[in-house]
């Protein structure tokens, strides 16, 4: 079954054309684009309208090669912005308008469990696990073996995170101590609630954590193939988060792995993932590149 999933959170939206046969992904197209849909939602608690039109033009040349290739199974989830803003009806208007279907705008619960199938799906690594996808504007917690057990979504994300507190460019000592705490008590609730047990391995997803791993690697250029399943230390993420929280902008810019829609939101993810490992205890983590997108794929064919 060839078919078409579409992942539209809140600093991306991202769509995987793939064909899906015996529990396994072919690939046919992995698209990303930074949106920025949830931009300023923290505060003003609404979808702005530059972010919906940002939004609506990925969107558009999305549908166009989904159209071209004629598929019709499609699956499209919207998740923390969408979740938090007071004219999600808009948004969903504006997608019906432009794909033909309408966005699920999911719960944090069902976007852990879409986490974590497409995080397990071919990863060799011991188990427990504990999976955590860091956004834009929640991090997703997920405990299990084979099955989830215990999930649960904690707003804090790379966007959130920035808005709220690292105001500066680069931010502030005390700037960085807020955003610490913050995260800190959020963490601590996220991994009560999910019991991560002692020795649990570590597996990070998304774009702070992909990027994150392109640094830790010394990496020359993004490479997906050498970031997927690459384990980093601990030490080699404090020293990542350190050196990001310390540049300005247009720094990190220069960074020949960074992508520029995450360059002004990159320090507060490392952040998130220095003190998930630090409160877990974890002396490394596994980075994957196959997240809630590849689980969506995989809804679809069931």
């Amino acid at each position: 079954m060839r078919v078409a999933a579409i992942d539209c959170g809140t600093n991306s939206i991202r769509l995987l054309i793939a064909d899906v046969a015996s529990g396994r992904l072919t690939d046919i197209s992995r698209r990303m684009e930074i949106v920025r849909l949830g931009e300023g939602v923290d505060r003003t608690g609404r979808l702005s309208d530059a972010a919906l039109s940002r939004t609506r033009k990925a969107l558009i040349s999305y549908a166009s090669e989904i159209a071209d290739l004629g598929i019709s199974h499609v699956r499209m989830c919207a998740t923390s912005a969408s979740r938090d803003a007071s004219n999600a009806a808009e948004f969903r208007a504006m997608v019906r308008g432009v794909l033909g279907v309408d966005p699920e705008v999911i719960t944090g619960d069902e976007e852990a469990r879409l986490s974590f199938a497409g995080a397990v799906a071919g990863l060799d690594a011991e188990p427990p696990y504990l999976i955590f996808d860091i956004g834009g504007g929640s991090t997703e917690f997920v405990t299990g073996s084979r099955a989830v057990e215990r999930a649960i979504s904690m707003d804090i994300g790379c966007v959130r995170m920035t808005e709220r507190h690292l105001h500066s460019d680069p931010p502030t000592e005390a700037e960085i101590a807020a955003a610490s705490s913050d995260i800190s008590d959020a963490v601590d609730a996220a991994l009560a609630a999910v019991s991560a047990p002692a020795g649990v391995t570590l597996v990070g997803l998304a774009g702070t954590v992909t990027t994150v791993t392109a640094l830790a690697l010394g990496l020359p250029s993004y490479q997906a193939d050498r970031i997927h399943h690459a384990r980093i230390t601990r030490d080699q993420v404090a020293a990542v988060a350190g050196k990001l929280l310390g540049m300005t902008v247009a720094e990190r810019l220069a960074l020949p792995v960074m992508h520029p829609g995450r360059a002004d939101v990159i320090g507060g993810g490392a952040l998130i993932l220095q003190i998930i490992m630090d409160r877990a205890g974890a002396s490394s983590v596994i980075a994957s590149e196959h997240d809630i997108l590849d689980g969506i794929a995989f809804s679809i064919a069931r």
